[in-house]
């Protein structure tokens, strides 16, 4: 067990401490120090507080670090459509319908499940459950992902996309035909206060959110496009997409029930960049668009 101790100083003074821990060490992140703290082993003074504790000048926090759980994915063989992989990083093409990461109820199946049993080497900084992902795409998003396979990269790959300066950029179909050919909606992000399992635009809670897009195709009622992140919220292209009156096709929490027939929202993240974090070099790496997609756009294609 790792013990950590500090004294709250003036410009720490009055944040929350969940804050002022996520800040101390890159490696930890706010919703770590948030468990810790939940299970009573980040001590204030000697004693236990909660997460929104708000600092004291003088505090002296005590920070008793558990030692890492024992990894328990299981490894599953899968057929992964892997793009790149050196000693650092991996990039692959996840498909539709595949979860990236195991959660309690959801052991098998995953991403992650496939990458365990395909290398042995990933990053240990987001911890048992999420090893080697240092960002996401949805269950029913398909396409490119950036995998670290040390935590010299993972800080690296987290750092590039904090600083944004990592290129998603994803197609996607929406409902609606938008009459301008490009435009950006900059719209903070937070948890839906009437549904915790939904985002949403609002400025209570939100987080800065950048969303840049471009027409590709206009047809009858829906419109083809490509959205470019500049951040990277949790459904960020689905609730800014809605906000702006034209939500995925397909979508099943954000989008109309009369959509085309895709499983799933009709979302791929088809371009993804980096600066590749031991040679400095800039890669770049394009999926193709699954047949599920190009067979909508077909459709489309006939009905206009």
């Amino acid at each position: 067990m790792e013990v950590i101790e500090l004294t709250i100083d003036e410009q720490q003074q009055n944040e929350r401490l969940d804050k002022v821990l996520s800040t101390i060490n890159s490696e930890w992140s706010r919703t770590q120090v948030q468990q810790w703290i939940k299970d009573e082993v980040v001590k204030v003074n000697g004693n236990a507080v909660k997460g929104n504790y708000k600092c004291k000048i003088n505090d002296r926090i005590v920070i008793e670090i558990p030692e890492p759980e024992p990894l328990d994915v299981i490894p599953e063989e899968m057929d992964l459509d892997i793009y790149y992989e050196d000693q650092d990083v991996l990039v692959v093409n996840k498909p539709r319908g595949m979860v990236v990461h195991p959660a309690p109820g959801h052991m098998t199946g995953t991403l992650v499940n496939g990458l365990m049993a395909h290398c042995k080497d990933l990053s240990g900084i987001n911890g048992v459950l999420r090893p080697g992902i240092v960002h996401r795409i949805d269950k029913d998003t398909s396409g490119l992902l950036m995998v670290a396979k040390n935590d010299m990269a993972h800080e690296s790959l987290v750092n590039q996309l904090v600083n944004k300066t990592v290129t998603r950029r994803y197609k996607a179909i929406v409902h609606g035909v938008i009459p301008h050919d490009h435009g950006t909606i900059d719209a903070p992000i937070g948890r839906d206060r009437h549904d915790r399992q939904s985002m949403t635009v609002t400025d209570e809670n939100g987080k800065e959110a950048v969303t840049h897009f471009n027409v590709l195709k206009r047809f009858n009622d829906f419109t083809f496009v490509e959205c470019q992140l500049e951040t990277g919220r949790t459904h960020q292209i689905r609730v800014h997409m809605k906000y702006i009156g034209y939500p995925l096709a397909g979508d099943p929490k954000y989008g109309p029930k009369k959509t085309l027939p895709i499983d799933g929202q009709a979302l791929h993240a088809g371009i993804l960049g980096f600066t590749h974090p031991r040679t400095g070099e800039y890669k770049e790496f394009e999926a193709p668009l699954p047949k599920d997609f190009q067979d909508m756009l077909e459709l489309l294609e006939k009905r206009s």
